[in-house]
């Protein structure tokens, strides 16, 4: 599908995991597994194509990849061995537009995740391990004004207000409590986020109020791509 012809996701994708929330069991989820690729995997994928040169714009290091397997869209299955949840299906619908370096949610990316009354979107890198962590904070101290323009460039604060993600209690270790830009050192995630409502999401400008998002996170997803030593544009 061309980029230009996205018209939004379909109401049934909603409605489908709706029924999964109410259903969830392999039972169910078989009896289902047609209207699963119908509802929910090839709009996915429709979307993942249509972002594609819209990404390219922004960065052509993050990869719009519609595969079902391995691709940017997450498994709809959950991995419950080491969760008290052992519902075997996710309830929502993620994407993840990593860096072509990236192996996992971990890695920089961009976000949309689709859930009933529950739809956001954005980018940033989300609790990565300590060496990648250590990477950024060693940037932002190192590079205090490019960090500083990152996060107060107007059309980044119109949009997203603030960094959300969890922090530590105390300065990391390594660096003292007088240090500039302390509250984002202390940082787990670097990540931003916008929420909107459900019926947007069916609707053909969705697509456009992605890409206006995804262009407003480019400057956090640039200063962390090239903090741990990736390219960018």
């Amino acid at each position: 599908m061309a980029a230009s012809t996205f018209s939004g996701f379909p109401p049934q994708l909603f409605v489908f995991l709706r029924e999964l929330k109410q259903n969830n069991n392999r039972e169910w989820f078989q009896d289902n597994k047609q209207r699963y690729k119908e509802d929910i995997v090839y709009p996915v994928q429709d979307f993942i194509i249509a972002m594609g040169p819209r990404l390219n714009k922004i960065s052509k290091y993050y990869d719009a990849d519609p595969r079902s397997n391995g691709g940017s869209m997450f498994r709809i299955y959950r991995d419950a061995r080491f969760s008290r949840n052992k519902e075997p299906y996710k309830t929502n619908v993620g994407c993840q537009f990593r860096h072509q370096a990236g192996k996992d949610a971990h890695a920089p990316g961009f976000y949309l995740h689709l859930e009933p009354e529950h739809v956001f979107f954005g980018g940033g890198v989300w609790m990565p391990p300590n060496p990648i962590l250590d990477k950024i904070r060693q940037r932002i101290v190192a590079k205090p004004e490019d960090w500083e323009r990152t996060v107060n460039k107007k059309s980044f604060v119109n949009r997203f207000g603030q960094l959300r993600g969890e922090s530590l209690k105390r300065p990391p270790r390594g660096y003292e409590a007088d240090e500039l830009h302390l509250d984002d050192l202390k940082r787990k995630s670097f990540i931003v986020m916008q929420e909107t409502e459900e019926m947007l999401a069916t609707s053909p400008d969705f697509i456009k109020e992605i890409n206006h998002c995804f262009k407003a996170a480019a400057p956090l997803m640039e200063f962390v791509t090239k903090a741990i030593e990736l390219p960018f544009s």
